[in-house]
């Protein structure tokens, strides 16, 4: 693939979705749910967009989660891949620890946000 990306956009290919449930039943084409689970195949430059400065914190082979309809999808080469900015990647797998599922990391994030914000308000 040479493809390349502008400014602050990225180029994922989305994992497969799963053929069957955890207890074993095999899901029909339509009844499968759209994932949000991707690789970066392509990172852009970064740069400045409507004035502000952006840099990349995301690079090729990460393993991120995406909002479900974010992005523009696209087929090249046969292969299908979903073109998006850098802020509709709320998560990237460097985050995730051994143990973690990507819905575990999820929620450890927002739990720590919500901490934050706690610790902020008994200060002032």
């Amino acid at each position: 693939m040479n493809i390349k990306p502008l400014a602050d956009r990225v180029v994922i290919k989305m994992q497969e979705a799963e053929e069957t449930t955890k207890s074993g039943i095999v899901l029909a084409g339509s009844a499968k749910e759209k994932p949000q689970i991707a690789e970066i195949v392509a990172v852009g430059p970064g740069g400045y967009v409507d004035g502000k400065e952006i840099k990349m914190h995301v690079k090729e082979g990460d393993k991120v989660l995406t909002s479900k309809y974010a992005g523009t999808e696209v087929k090249i080469d046969g292969n299908e891949y979903t073109i998006l900015r850098q802020d509709d990647i709320p998560v990237s797998y460097t985050h995730l620890r051994a143990h973690e599922t990507p819905e575990h990391l999820v929620c450890r994030l927002l739990l720590e946000k919500k901490k934050k914000k706690k610790k902020k308000k008994k200060k002032k």
